[in-house]
């Protein structure tokens, strides 16, 4: 077997609704292994949270945690890859 070829991402999420903050939570708890950063920022202005996920993961782990945030009500999530 070969190596596994990973990608560097950034998973951008703002969170306009707490309904489903639970099930994100759970979501990159499952993901953790390929986490190498978080970052969150409450936005008290505009009532938003705004999180940076940082990952290295294969290209098909990437595209199913970003699947899986994508579906939570109340969040919306964009992700953007390394070009390495």
């Amino acid at each position: 077997m070969g190596n596994i070829e990973t990608r560097v991402a950034i998973l951008a999420i703002i969170v306009e609704d707490e309904i489903s903050i639970d099930k994100l939570n759970k979501i990159l708890f499952q993901y953790r292994q390929y986490i190498i950063g978080r970052m969150g920022l409450p936005y008290a202005k505009k009532n938003i949270n705004v999180i940076s996920i940082i990952v290295d993961a294969p290209q098909n782990t990437i595209s199913a945690l970003s699947g899986k945030v994508g579906k939570l009500k109340g969040i919306t999530s964009k992700t953007t890859y390394s070009k390495v």
